[in-house]
């Protein structure tokens, strides 16, 4: 009996939680597509015309063509700036631009100059020295040819001398030639060396001499001039450490950076460029050759034209994709200079007669795209197919002209204020 009556209690028990669950998800349910009473949410109307689709980005005015003035890559390393000029510096040909600490050039110039002027030294010597021994074979053929004329002498001698004296004076001769013909043979041999010696030595001048023009040429590197008329625009400096997010500051006095760098470029005002810097997910919109609407933000109140010519390369985190849009500038002005912040708007396409509503119309989650759309005093989520989408307008599929969709997520929509109190706080 009391195990019968115990189990009755454990099935009531059971029903009633399951009843209340379903109480409690059918509520949530019901607050799902129906906003509180006491909300407000703003709605509009779907627009049946024409469409132009835009892509808009803040962006920076640059000169065209611009020269660009990087660290000499004769001399190799770090370069530390001693001198440079700041963005915006009107410069011409000739002038000064960018200097570099020079001190290490300047060393390697005195140690040339002094290896030429020891090379220049060697070549004095040698040809002293073989001038010296010029002179000492000179007197010594002189004698030699000396004695060969005192035994020819004595050789003339022999009719009235006996037989023994005859021959020693012949033998005398003999040895006297073959003395003469020995010195003239080391007189060639040593004028040879002598030479060769003192070619060797030009040879060096010759090679100290091209290190010294080297050492001049790689020091007047280290000062970079403008090759024509213009304004000076910095570039960033990248040679050091940089977490994602941080601001990679540019180039000053001070800094070191490594050959082959480029410090600053002098832009040619007469072909003006402009750079942005926009989203990956209008990449697929633009397109080269698409016309620019430009305004420069120090020249308020006029409107300048311009046309895309690159679309770089993406980068960035994978939160924030981006690429650099190059875009030329059709009707500059004298007013313009080089970093200049510009706001451009791309027009990507004209669609005509499209269903549309405002980006924050459209709601999306995972692949699905919807609206929220009255239903009798509450909204109700509508599903729609997702067309085509711009900044500020989306085109879809699915819905008719003039209904009404909810410009918020009715659950998060704010509360009507009572009279005389102010709203609540959105929580």
């Amino acid at each position: 009996m009391l195990r019968g009556l115990a189990k009755a209690l454990l099935i009531t028990a059971i029903l009633a939680a399951a009843g209340g669950a379903m109480v409690w998800q059918g509520k949530r349910m019901y607050r799902a597509v129906k906003p509180p009473v006491d909300t407000v949410v703003p709605t509009t109307t779907v627009r049946r015309g024409d469409l132009t689709l835009t892509v808009s980005a803040n962006g920076e005015l640059r000169g065209g063509n611009s020269e660009v003035l990087s660290a000499p890559l004769t001399t190799g390393g770090q370069l530390h700036i001693t001198t440079l000029r700041k963005t915006g510096d009107v410069v011409k040909a000739g002038d000064v631009v960018v200097e570099f600490d020079p001190t290490d050039q300047e060393y390697r110039l005195k140690e040339a100059e002094a290896d030429l002027a020891e090379a220049k030294l060697k070549v004095e010597q040698a040809k002293a020295q073989a001038q010296a021994q010029l002179e000492e074979d000179t007197y010594s053929i002189t004698s030699a040819e000396h004695q060969v004329h005192l035994a020819e002498l004595d050789v003339r001698k022999n009719p009235i001398l006996s037989a023994i004296q005859a021959r020693q004076n012949d033998l005398a001769l003999q040895a006297a030639q073959d003395r003469l013909n020995q010195i003239r043979e080391d007189i060639g041999s040593r004028k040879a060396t002598n030479q060769a010696a003192v070619e060797v030595q030009d040879a060096g001048v010759g090679r100290a001499d091209v290190e010294v023009a080297m050492a001049k040429k790689n020091l007047e590197a280290l000062t970079l001039r403008a090759h024509g008329a213009g304004y000076v625009a910095l570039k960033q400096n990248g040679s050091g450490m940089f977490m994602d997010g941080m601001t990679v500051p540019y180039f000053q006095a001070g800094d070191a950076a490594w050959a082959g760098m480029a410090i600053a470029e002098i832009p040619d005002l007469h072909n003006w460029a402009i750079t942005a810097t926009i989203g990956e997910l209008d990449r697929g919109h633009l397109a080269l050759g698409q016309k620019v609407d430009v305004t420069v933000v120090a020249l308020p109140g006029r409107a300048f034209h311009g046309h895309v010519v690159d679309l770089g390369g993406t980068s960035g985190s994978p939160w924030d994709r981006h690429f650099e849009c190059r875009m030329r500038l059709d009707d500059p002005a004298p007013e313009m200079r080089p970093g200049m912040s510009v706001r451009i708007v791309i027009t990507t396409d004209v669609l005509r007669g499209v269903l549309s509503i405002p980006a924050q119309a459209l709601f999306e989650s995972g692949l699905r795209s919807y609206v929220y759309i009255p239903s009798g005093a509450s909204f109700t989520s509508h599903d729609v197919k997702l067309v085509r989408r711009s900044e500020s307008q989306v085109v879809v599929e699915g819905l008719r002209e003039g209904q009404v969709v909810a410009l918020a997520n009715p659950e998060q929509a704010p509360q009507k204020k009572a009279a005389g109190t102010a709203a609540p706080l959105p929580r």
